[in-house]
C-alpha cells in the first residue's frame, strides 16, 4: 500500500449497488485484472478514474468554448504570429541535428 494511503484521513461511507455491478466488480479483486486487494480499493480505484475523466471533460469543454470565442482566437493569431520566426529557427536547428 502506498504511503499517501495509509497516511490518507478515509471516511466510510455505505452504498447500495445493483447486485450485477458488485459481483462483477467482486470477481475482480484480488486477481490479475487490477491491483485492488479489497472491493474498498477497488471501489476507491474506479471513482478516482471517474473524477479524472469528470474533469478532463471540463478541461475539455473549455478548450472546446476557446475555438469559438472570437477574443481568444484574434489573440492567439497575433501570438502565433510573434514566434513564427523563433520557431521557425528551432524547427531548422532540430533538423540540422538529425
Amino acid at each position: 500500500m502506498p504511503v499517501a494511503e495509509m497516511t490518507e484521513k478515509k471516511v466510510r461511507t455505505t452504498v447500495t449497488l445493483p447486485k450485477n455491478v458488485y459481483d462483477e466488480a467482486r470477481s475482480c479483486v484480488g486477481k490479475n485484472v487490477n491491483q485492488s486487494e479489497t472491493i474498498g480499493a477497488f471501489f476507491t480505484a474506479a471513482i478516482v478514474a471517474y473524477l479524472k475523466f469528470l474533469r478532463r471533460k471540463q478541461i475539455d469543454a473549455k478548450f472546446a468554448a476557446m475555438a469559438e470565442d472570437a477574443d481568444y482566437q484574434k489573440e492567439a493569431k497575433l501570438i502565433s504570429e510573434e514566434f513564427s520566426q523563433s520557431d521557425w529557427e528551432a524547427f531548422e536547428s532540430v533538423q540540422k541535428d538529425l
